[in-house]
This record gives structure tokens, sequence and C-alpha cells, in this order.
């Protein structure tokens, strides 16, 4: 590939705000030389590579600006394959504008959100599902998030597919051939050959696919719904958890009318945790909506916490509540309250009812809390991929284009069973071609470059 060396482009790297040090970046085609015509120490120009240098800024008036340390980077030997020059300066804002503005006046123009990604992109340095990692991985706040972000941008998926869309090329270059031959009742491809392919490419999609819906839990946070009948101690339960009176909890029934969410940390996972209004028949407008508001919520739900009251609440009620737990399909714990006040043959009478295991705690108390985040956490851990930091879909977009992938080569597979004509099968599989392309970037337009990068930060 011919590395591209465009305009060069400048801005700020690191967080915007004061603190003790900020990192300037400038790249593009005369980069160095620009920089060297406002630094004042060492000739950039006649320095190695990953090499950094002291000295001074200066303004147009030749005034100082700021003690910097500048760090030059040849190309292809950089981030963006460019040249590339990083500037440490001291981390006031004015400081910062200033050498901006300095190096606007040079000829440099200010970079817009992404590009440093894009042009990294552009000349080969990895591929779309990997630049997409970069920012997944500057926005990873937990352990989880972080692991998926890093297994992508060090190739991931994207490499297997890669491999196998060539094989598949190749593949439908020859039955494209068939079609210049039709009349003579030849076949290239092999179909046996072309079908172990197909399988081969559903065999690495189908989990892949499968694992979007925990991805996509590690990126936003696994939506975790507290419900219950009214006094069941939900909003006790949040504010245990969250260590803060993030829930105002009273005896009065349906005290908590709206929905009340907060995040928690839990073994490198982000859960969000939203307590609801008790489920029961609504007395006034204000509650019916809020109830109608915690269904919601339990259909949006990664993770259902049922917490009901194990002193007051009666078998038969519990038996009720946990069936349309169990019918709404979402993972759940049963988690039963007021531990202190319970004998262990009402425990047992009640486990005997639902016929699964129930997790006892004390909200009031905070007692057996570390029991229950311990099971939350392993709700979640259950899913290899979690675990063990294998590959993860987290993007909706490659989501989409790994679906469309599979719902052409099943549509091929369909038709080398009834035995299609070379031309329908070259539609299907040039469909997933397209869209293979597109996911890792090999096909790709302006605007799809444009819609992605927009939501990188700047200096990304």
């Amino acid at each position: 590939m011919t590395l591209l060396q465009l305009e060069p482009i400048a801005a700020l790297a690191t967080a915007p705000g004061i603190g003790a040090i900020a990192v300037i970046r400038v790249s593009g085609e005369g980069a160095i030389d620009l920089t060297n015509q406002i630094f004042r120490g060492k000739d950039l120009t006649q320095q190695h590579s990953h090499t950094a240098h002291f000295g001074t800024l200066r303004s147009q008036d030749d005034a100082i600006i700021d003690e910097v340390l500048v760090t030059v980077f040849r190309a292809p030997k950089s981030f963006t394959k460019e040249d590339v020059v990083e500037i440490s300066c001291h981390g006031s804002e004015f400081i910062i504008q200033q050498i901006l503005r300095r190096l606007t006046a040079a000829g440099i123009r200010l970079a817009k959100p992404g590009e440093f990604t894009q042009r990294a992109f552009l000349n080969g340095q990895f591929d779309l599902v990997q630049a997409e990692a970069v920012a997944d991985l500057i926005a990873s706040d937990s352990d989880a998030s972080h692991r998926a972000a890093l297994s992508q941008l060090r190739g991931g998926f994207s490499k297997q597919l890669l491999t196998l869309r060539q094989q598949l090329i190749d593949f439908v270059a020859l039955v494209e051939l068939e079609l210049d031959f039709g009349e003579e009742d030849v076949e290239f491809a092999h179909r046996d050959q072309l079908r172990q392919l197909m399988l081969n490419i559903r065999q690495v999609l189908q989990p892949l696919i499968d694992s979007f819906r925990t991805g996509n839990a590690i990126k936003n946070g696994v939506a975790t719904v507290i419900v219950g009948k009214p006094n069941a101690g939900k909003s006790t339960l949040l504010n245990a958890l969250l260590n803060d009176e993030r829930a105002i909890v009273s005896d009065i029934p349906g005290t908590t009318r709206d929905v009340i969410e907060d995040e928690l940390f839990i073994d490198g996972i982000r859960f969000r945790l939203i307590d609801t209004a008790g489920l029961r028949q609504a007395t006034d407008t204000i509650e019916a909506i809020g109830i109608e508001r915690t269904q919601q919520k339990m259909r949006d739900a990664a993770l259902i916490v049922y917490l009901f009251d194990g002193l007051n609440i009666s078998p038969e009620e519990l038996r009720e509540a946990v069936t349309e737990v169990r019918e709404s399909g979402k993972p759940y714990l049963l988690v039963g309250n007021k531990l202190d006040a319970i004998d262990n043959q009402r425990r047992q009478v009640l486990e005997t009812v639902v016929n699964e295991p129930i997790l006892w705690i004390s909200a009031a108390r905070q007692t057996h809390l570390a029991e229950l985040t311990a099971a939350l956490s392993d709700r979640v851990r259950t899913d290899g991929a979690v675990q063990t930091g294998s590959a993860v879909v987290t993007n909706a977009r490659h989501y989409d284009h790994l679906t469309a992938t599979d719902d052409a080569i099943a549509r091929a597979l369909t038709g080398l069973d009834t035995g299609v004509t070379p031309d329908w099968l070259a539609m299907d599989l040039r469909v997933a071609l397209q869209h293979l392309g597109e996911l890792t970037g090999q096909i790709v337009t302006d605007d799809i470059l444009a819609s992605i990068f927009s939501k990188f930060c700047i200096g990304k």
C-alpha cells in the first residue's frame, strides 16, 4: 500500500483541562519541518525517529511560549504511518491554545474528530474493526470492556474473517467463471469444497453473533433491574449495594414511583442497577406510570433481581411471582430479604415452592451482600467470552454486518441443496463478500468513514 502523507494536522491528544502535562500531536506531510520552524533546540529535521528533544516553542515575535519536550516519529514508524511530532508541554489551557495557534499560523490545520486514527486505517496500520477498537479502548471503564477492546485492537476476529473472505473470493471467481461457459455445463467451483467453506464461515460467525448480547452489556453496563412487590426492600438494597442513600426508603408502600438508576463495579464488570416501583395494582395514575416503567425495564433488562419479603410473602404469592419472572425469559436471581427475621423452616418451605435455590440476605442489616454481588458476577461470567477475554462483538455495526453475512451464506447453502443456477449462487455469495468487506474496511466509502470516525475524540 502506498503511504499517504496528507496535509499536516494538529490536535490536543490528552484530555482537555488544566493538568501537569499536555500532549499536542502533529501528523502529516511536513509535520517535522513545520514544527521545527517554531522550535528552539536541536534541528528536528536532522533527528532520528523515536527520539525526544528538549527546547522551547516560540511565538511569531520570538517570545517563549513554553519549555517543551518534542518527540519525533518518522514515517512509516508512527501511529498514522505519517511523519508525526508529539509536543509535551505544561497543561495550562492558555499555553495549549497558544501552541495550537502558532502551529496553525505555520500552516498546520486543526484535526477533525478521529482523524489521526482514520489516517492510520487508510495507511494500513490496522483494519476498520481495529480502528474502532481504539475508541472503545479509550472509553473502557471496566476490566471486561478493556479486555474486549484490547482483543479487537490486536486483531480479534477480524483477521480470521479476512482469511475466510479471501477464500470465498476465490470460490466466487470460479462460480462466476462458470457463467461464461453456461452452455457447456462445466463446474469450476467444486460444490463440496464450497459447501465446507461456507460451513466453516458460519462456525466462525455464529459465536460472534451470539456474543453481541454479552458484548453490548460489557460496553454499556449490565442492565440489572431490581423488582418485587412494594416494601420488599428494593430501595434499601440499592442503597446498601451502592453504600449511599441513593433512594428514599420508608415503610409506606409505593414510595418509589419512578425508576432510579446507578452504577456498581463488581469484579471488573459494570452493572447498571435499576431500582423500580413495586409490582402491584396501582392506586393512582402516577403509581400506574411507575409500574409500567418497571415492566418496561424488565423487558429491556439483561439480568433481573427478584427481591421478596421472606417474612410476609405467602408461598402462593411467591410461586406466582417467580412464574412471571421465568416467563420473561431473562436471566434472574431470586433474593429473599429479611433473613434476620426468618427461621430455617420457613426458608425451606419457600425454596420448596419455587423448586430452586434462593439467595437470602438482610438488606437493612447489610448481611450476605457479598454473596449477592458474587452471584451477580457469576451470572455474567458464565459466558466464557467475559471470563477468558476471547473475541466479543460489542459494536452494533459489526453485529449488523455479521448477521447479514450469515443470512447470505445460509441462502447460498440452501441454494446448493436445491440446485440453483450459478448466477443465483454467485449473487448470495457477493452479498456475503460485501458485508464482510464493509465490516473490516476492505470495502468502504467516505460516508461510512465519516460516520465512524466522527464519534471519536479530537486528537485520537
